[in-house]
C-alpha cells in the first residue's frame, strides 16, 4: 500500500528516485540511469525542483563533454520518474519535460560541439575465434556469445531467454521481454541451433546468469566480458556490439528486407537502420537498368 502524500512532504528528489524505483517498476533500460539522476539533482527537494535546476544539470553534463543523446536519456529518465510523481499528486508540473526543444545540443557558448555518433564497431577478421578461444570450456559463456551474433538479442533478452520461449522444431525464440516492451519472434540459423543442442529441461536457459536483478546482472556480466575482451585482445569491444556485428550480417548475407530484419533484431525506429543501408550499395545497383 502506498504512503499518503501527506507524509512525503519534504522529500528530496533522491528520496522519491528510490521509491520510484521500487513502486512504479521503471524500464530496464531507465534503471541504470536512476543513479546518474540522483547525483545530479537528487539533493533538490521534489516540491522545489524548478527548470533552473534541470538547467543547471543539463550545463553540468555539457562540462563533462556527454553526447547530446546520453543527455537526453538522463533527462528523460527523470521526466519519466517525475511523471509518476505528478500522477501520485506529489507535485504539479513536471519541470523536466518544459525545457526547450533542443535543449541537449551544444551551443557555441558550451565550447567545442559534441556531436550524436552511433558506435559501429564490428568484429575484425579473427576476433570471433579469439572471442572464443579466450572464453575456453566455458559453456554457457560461448553459448552467449554464439547465440547474440546469430539472433542480434540484446544481452538482457538472453540471460533472461527460459528454455519455453525456445520452440526448436520452428527455429524460433518467442521474445515476450523486450527493451521497448514489444513482443517478437526470433528464427534460429544452424549455427544457433547447434548452440541449443542441449537444453536444460526447464527454467533459465542460463541459470548462473541471472539473479533477479537486472541492473546488477548486466553489470557482473558486462565486467566479466570485459575481461574475455582483453584476454582476446580486442579490448573496448562492448558487449552489445554483438548485436550491432549481427544485425550487419543479417543485411549482409540474406535477401530479408529491411522490414524483416526490424521484426528480427526489434528496431522500432526505421532511422536506427538506416544506417546498415551502405552494406547493400550493391543490392541496390543491380536492380538499376
Amino acid at each position: 500500500e502506498l504512503v499518503p502524500a501527506v507524509t512525503r512532504s519534504g522529500w528530496t528528489v533522491m528520496r522519491w528516485l528510490g521509491e520510484y524505483e521500487t513502486t512504479a517498476h521503471p524500464s530496464a533500460s531507465d534503471r541504470p540511469l536512476l543513479g546518474l539522476v540522483a547525483k545530479g539533482v537528487g539533493r533538490h527537494a521534489l516540491e522545489g525542483l524548478r527548470p533552473a535546476h534541470v538547467a543547471d544539470w543539463v550545463a553540468a553534463m555539457k562540462r563533462e563533454r556527454l553526447t547530446p543523446g546520453s543527455i537526453r536519456k538522463r533527462v528523460g529518465a527523470l521526466a519519466r520518474a517525475l511523471d509518476v510523481a505528478v500522477h501520485r499528486e506529489l507535485i504539479v508540473v513536471n519541470v523536466a519535460r518544459n525545457l526547450p526543444r533542443n535543449y541537449a545540443a551544444y551551443s557555441a557558448a558550451d565550447g567545442e560541439p559534441v556531436m550524436d555518433t552511433a558506435r559501429d564497431r564490428r568484429l575484425e577478421p579473427g576476433e570471433e575465434a579469439r572471442l572464443l578461444a579466450a572464453i575456453g570450456d566455458d559453456a554457457d559463456w560461448r553459448r552467449l556469445v554464439v547465440l547474440a551474433l546469430e539472433t542480434a538479442m540484446r544481452l538482457s533478452e538472453l540471460y533472461t531467454l527460459e528454455v519455453s520461449q525456445i520452440d526448436l522444431p520452428r527455429r524460433t525464440i518467442f521474445l515476450d521481454r523486450t527493451k521497448n516492451g514489444d513482443k517478437r519472434q526470433v528464427p534460429l540459423s544452424s549455427v544457433a541451433l547447434a548452440a541449443l543442442a542441449e537444453l536444460p529441461a526447464s527454467g533459465l536457459l542460463f541459470p548462473g546468469f541471472f539473479d533477479g536483478d537486472r541492473r546488477r546482472t548486466t553489470l557482473r556480466l558486462g565486467y566479466h566480458w570485459r575481461r574475455i575482451a582483453e584476454r582476446a585482445g580486442c579490448a573496448g569491444l562492448h558487449f552489445h556490439d554483438l548485436r550491432h556485428e549481427a544485425t550487419c550480417r543479417l543485411f549482409e548475407r540474406t535477401t530479408l528486407s529491411d522490414t524483416q530484419i526490424s521484426l528480427v533484431t526489434g528496431h522500432r525506429d526505421p532511422r536506427m537502420l538506416r544506417r546498415y543501408a551502405n552494406l547493400r550499395g550493391s543490392d541496390l545497383a543491380e536492380r538499376l537498368w
